[in-house]
């Protein structure tokens, strides 16, 4: 889920919570209210007219008991008269209120209460049976001709009605104290049931905040990733799993971050290449004037050497001794000349370097030629060589003569670095578009400090080295798109991997015609 939808829901969790909890207590409001509308509206009132017929009743037995206790026939006679005037309409009032009463509440009143309202139904037709009963027998007993046995079942009639009345409040009164202990009940159960889910919303409403925080903990990170950045620290990664939003925004921040540390470390290599070529450049150009200030008196030099050397051939001598030696001093003349002017034409070399000439060659075969051509050095040296070329090797872009001149300039290193003999390997590949040539020794190896700096001009751990070799050659490589670098180095010997690219199909395709 998304961190919207995550946060959506939690505060939706909330709310259903609350609500569920607000209609729960409205729910249970209404029941209390109907509760307490049942007994007040209710059975109260079928309390009071159940009293106020048994106080009636009680009226009319005592006013009957007055009359039968008369001595005077025609008292007894008018009260007689008056009797049926007073109380029995009074009990008939209040029957038909209690009716009424029940009807409405059999209506109104929850299932619950079906029960008890059918048996107060009941007693209730035996109150209006008695009551009925009760006029008929008080208007026998009253009458000119009525003797005492229509009293006493007058007396009989009360006292039946008497007791219904007696049942029926009873039933209603103890109905009344059943309601509100059991009303008394529910509401201290509702109130530690409402204190519950109180406590279990507020728990979500926390649980729900809990997780909200936690989904927005990942800026935090996110926040001091940006910091890093900002102070050019461009390492920092969030590695922020899952799949929301701040987590697809740190994903893309480690890309961000990764392609700005790449391309800090693309310029800087830019900048240590620029700086090469401008320390080449610089050196270039102070060789060439060296070379060119050099050149023209080592010409001189030699030439006249020449002309001592043909005039020794028809000098005179006192002993051959003489002789010999001074033709050993001009040899070494002619000698260190040689060098000079070899070492003036590799710095120029290195100032005037042409542009290569590009085109598709097989380096199996250019490695085969350069090892042809310094097999003798290697052979006096003592130099084992083995090769290991690849088949199938695809062409290389490159120009002939100047990755000629570099690996022989490798393989005459190798020379140098094994002075006491030992075994030179060559060998080719082709790996990611690109040809690959590996030159290792098994020499002492290069020291550690001087790794550093293999590739600056002028810098060199040979006695008679100029410190020109690997630098022009790196250059020579870096013109062709390749790269040349020292892989391993170590006591077991050195490692220099040159990579160059290979030759596109269309002029890979010529190479062959063009080899035959």
């Amino acid at each position: 889920m998304s961190l919207a939808t995550r946060i959506f829901l939690g505060h939706a969790v909330v709310l259903v919570t609350f609500g569920l909890l607000i209609l729960f207590s409205l729910s249970e409001l209404h029941r209390n209210q109907q509760e307490i509308r049942l007994v007040s509206q209710g059975y109260l009132l079928l309390a009071q007219d159940a009293a106020a017929l048994d106080s009636f009743q009680r009226n009319q037995a005592q006013e009957a008991a007055q009359i039968a206790a008369e001595a005077d026939p025609q008292t007894r006679a008018a009260l007689a008269r008056l009797a049926p005037l007073t109380f029995p309409p009074l009990l008939r009032a209040r029957l038909g209120s209690l009716e009424a009463t029940l009807a409405s509440m059999r209506t109104t009143a929850p299932p619950s209460e079906r029960s008890f309202l059918d048996s107060v139904q009941a007693r209730v037709e035996h109150v209006a049976a008695g009551v009925e009963a009760l006029e008929a027998t008080a208007s026998r007993a009253w009458s000119g001709s009525a003797g005492p046995e229509s009293i006493a079942a007058l007396t009989t009639a009360q006292d039946g009605l008497s007791r219904e009345l007696r049942a029926l409040r009873a039933a209603l009164d103890g109905r009344i104290r059943t309601v509100v202990v059991e009303a008394e009940r529910r509401e201290r159960s509702r109130g530690v049931l409402l204190i519950g889910l109180s406590v279990a919303a507020i728990a979500v409403g926390l649980l729900a905040t809990a997780i909200s925080a936690r989904s927005l903990r990942p800026v935090r990170t996110l926040i001091a990733g940006v910091g890093q950045i900002r102070r050019g620290d461009y390492t920092a990664r969030l590695n922020l799993p899952g799949d929301d939003e701040i987590s697809q925004l740190g994903r893309e921040f480690d890309a961000m971050s990764g392609a700005l540390e790449e391309r800090e470390q693309a310029l800087a290599r830019q900048q240590q290449a620029l700086l090469r070529a401008e320390r080449l450049a610089a050196v270039g150009r102070v060789s060439a004037q060296v070379a060119h200030e050099v050149r023209n008196p080592l010409s001189s030099i030699g030439l006249n050497v020449e002309m001592l050397q043909d005039a020794l051939a028809r000098a005179r001598f006192t002993t051959p001794g003489e002789a010999d030696e001074v033709r050993t001093l001009l040899q070494s003349v002619t000698r260190e000349v040689d060098r000079l002017t070899e070492t003036t034409e590799r710095y120029l070399r290195m100032a005037r370097s042409p542009a290569p000439a590009l085109a598709a060659e097989d380096v199996n075969a250019i490695v085969d030629g350069v090892l042809q051509f310094a097999g003798g050095e290697l052979a006096r040296a003592g130099i084992r060589v083995e090769r290991r070329l690849g088949e199938a090797l695809p062409p290389a872009l490159v120009d002939e003569s100047q990755l000629r001149q570099v690996l022989l300039n490798l393989v005459r290193n190798t020379r140098e670095a094994m002075d006491g003999g030992g075994t030179l390997r060559l060998s080719t590949s082709a790996e990611d578009g690109a040809v690959h040539v590996r030159v290792e020794d098994t020499g002492p190896g290069i020291p550690e400090e001087a790794r550093a700096h293999l590739f600056d001009p002028l810098f060199t751990t040979k006695r008679h080295g100029t410190g020109l070799g690997l630098a022009l050659s790196r250059q020579i490589l870096e013109a062709h798109g390749g790269v040349l670098g020292c892989e391993r180095t170590g006591p077991s010997g050195t490692v220099f991997h040159l990579r160059v690219p290979a030759a596109p199909a269309a002029e890979a395709g010529e190479q062959p015609a063009a080899h035959a």
